[in-house]
This record gives structure tokens, sequence and C-alpha cells, in this order.
């Protein structure tokens, strides 16, 4: 299980998305740089109890609508092997010491736990607290999830993770909130995630985290 820590991170995680996101291919913010607040979002414990693993949601409102995006985070006590390309930044950590902020669609600690979720062997949990499941955040397989990821590949939209034979783990980056609170899948996903997200105005979002499937994007 996580521990969750109440202690300072400096820089902290929003000032280090600031400067990352505009980098990314799915970034669609004003000229300016983002103005980012936090949203929501949920955390799945590494087996090895070495890695924290975060999916945050922050919502953007520099440009004309606000934008909010799903931003998968491994949190390292050391440099994580051939992912300088996916690191986001370094944090001093109050309790843990220095910390390494990887894009964790190219952890493959959060790539397996993130399936394992998919598939229900594993339950996510509260963002801020240490020991609570999150039930906010759903998921649903319909059998076993394919093995054998290709390296992430960020596009306009999100970041997809191919497998054999067609499938593929698609992360939406730029999430779209259900007309009706309830995503509807595409017809080739074979599973999915999907959670909550609070809005500028207060209200909440309900939307498709990520999609487990086969053929066209989603």
């Amino acid at each position: 299980m996580a521990v969750i820590h109440h202690t300072f991170l400096k820089p902290t995680k929003l000032e280090l998305l600031t400067s990352w996101l505009p980098s990314r291919p799915w970034y669609h913010g004003g000229a300016g740089g983002p103005a980012l607040a936090k949203a929501g979002g949920f955390r799945l414990d590494d087996p090895a109890g070495e890695v924290g693993i975060e999916f945050m949601v922050v919502t953007d409102t520099s440009g004309g609508e606000p934008i909010s995006y799903l931003v998968p985070l491994t949190y390292r006590g050391a440099p994580l092997d051939g992912a300088e390309h996916a690191l986001v930044g370094t944090m001093e950590h109050g309790v843990l010491g220095r910390r390494w902020a990887y894009d964790g669609c190219h952890d493959p600690v959060l790539v397996a736990e993130l399936v394992a979720l998919i598939e229900g062997r594993v339950q996510a949990q509260d963002q801020n607290t240490s020991d609570i499941p999150d039930l906010d955040v759903t998921r649903s397989c319909a059998g076993p999830a394919p093995t054998g990821f290709s390296a992430a590949i960020d596009n306009r939209e999100g970041t997809e993770l191919p497998a054999p034979e067609g499938a593929a783990l698609r992360l939406h980056r730029v999430l779209r909130p259900a007309e009706d609170g309830a995503p509807a899948l595409p017809p080739e996903a074979t599973g999915h995630v999907a959670g909550s997200w609070s809005l500028p105005d207060g209200t909440r979002a309900r939307g498709l985290f990520a999609v487990l499937g086969t053929g066209p994007r989603s």
C-alpha cells in the first residue's frame, strides 16, 4: 500500500507540469503557457512499494475554453534507465528526498498496474489519503488483456501503446466529459477505465481515461 505523505514538494507538481505540458503534442492551451489547477485523479499501488503511481487530472484555463488533461505520473527515488525522454522533472520531497517524476505512459510499472486495474486485479486508490479505495473510478474488461506493449506514442489526442495483433492501450490525455455522465465505449473497446474530475465552475464531469481495444483509434 502506498503511503501518502502530507509534506512539501519543491517545485510542486503543478509547477513541473506548467513547464512540461506545452512540449506535448496533445497540449492545446494558450500561447502564454498553461494556467493549471488540480482537478482530480487517483493512485495505484506498486506491488514492490518502490514507485509512486498517480493519475492526475489538471485543468488549463489559459485558452478560450478550459481544457482538462489526464497526466499519469510515476515518482522514483532514482532515475529510470532509458527514460530520459519521459522525464517531467525532479522534485525535493520533504520526507523522501529527491524524486524523479516521469510521464507514466513510458514507465513499465505504471503500464503494468494500469492493465491490472482494467482487468480488475487491483483497485484504484484515493489520490490524497492512504489505504482508501477510490470507488468513483470504474473499469471493465472482456477477457484477458494483451501483453507485450510497445513504446508509448503521443498524438494530438492522447497516448497509444500498441500491442500484438492490432491491439492497443489508448490513454485519453484531452478529457471529454460524457454528455449524460455515462461514458460511451467505442465499438472496438475490450476494456476501459473511467473517472470524474472537477470543472472550473464547481461541477463534476465524467469521462473515459483509458481504452483497451483493437482497430482504429477511439
